[in-house]
């Protein structure tokens, strides 16, 4: 697993859609391995988690922000305005 490319790739997608639209955590895990996603979404939390911290992504859940501490469930992400 290649945290460097999760981060790459999570920030990308966020800039890209901006902070009046959200992505789902798979669709990093898919941005990095089209065919193996799946096993990558562990380290796709942890990333947001920290992105998250560092107040470079914000974690929705039902539209509203939470704590990467928080991090349970359907979750999505948005870029912080």
């Amino acid at each position: 697993m290649n945290i460097e490319a999760i981060t790459t790739a999570m920030l990308r997608i966020a800039a890209e859609r901006g902070p009046q639209k959200s992505l789902c955590p798979t669709d990093v895990a898919r941005a990095v391995s089209a065919e193996n996603w799946r096993p990558l979404l562990g380290a796709v939390w942890q990333v947001a988690a920290e992105l998250a911290r560092q107040g470079k992504i914000e974690i929705l859940r039902k539209g509203k922000p939470i704590r990467p501490d928080e991090l349970r469930g359907v979750i999505r992400l948005r870029a912080t305005s």
